[in-house]
């Protein structure tokens, strides 16, 4: 039995992108609550040399449009990076899920082959299949900054668990 490149994506980054929602409602409740001001978390890392959470959403919402866009070949949104609240992390999630769930299932279709190249021109130009491009590229480095932006809350107080990260599936 073989899975499809869609099912391999769309619905796992859609699971994802909802859990990650919720844990930023979460960790908005938990500042309300505490008062602490929210650019305390927005603005929190794990280490000096890493991204704050902000970026991190942000890189994950990356992820899951440009894997799945690509894997579709269609044109990808291109989303201004500006977000400061966590209503505009809200927003820019909501509208990735939009776009990937948007996507027709057919554009799927035979992606698994097809090339992919990332960073084309420069000198870290790098072509991969689709099928390596998705499971050894596309779905660590989303599942990277969302498990780092869970880490971050967490680390931070948010009181979170493993069912807070997996989300409803």
């Amino acid at each position: 039995m073989t899975i499809s490149m869609y099912t391999a994506s769309v619905p796992v980054f859609t699971q994802m992108l909802d859990s990650l929602s919720d844990v930023l409602k979460k960790a908005e409740e938990h500042a309300i609550a505490k008062n602490i001001a929210p650019e305390v978390f927005l603005q929190a890392r794990l280490f000096p040399d890493m991204f704050a959470l902000i970026r991190q959403v942000q890189i994950a919402a990356d992820f899951a449009k440009s894997v799945a866009g690509r894997l579709a070949e269609t044109d990808l949104p291109v989303y201004e990076d500006n977000e400061q609240t966590f209503a505009d992390l809200q927003a820019r999630i909501a509208k990735t899920k939009a776009f990937i769930t948007s996507l027709d299932v057919a554009r799927f279709i035979g992606s698994e082959e097809r090339d992919i190249i990332l960073r084309p021109g420069t000198p870290k130009e790098k072509k991969l299949n689709g099928q390596t491009y998705l499971l050894q590229y596309g779905l660590p480095q989303f599942f990277f900054h969302v498990t780092t932006t869970y880490a971050i809350l967490r680390h931070n107080g948010v009181v979170l668990g493993k069912k807070d990260f997996m989300g409803a599936y």
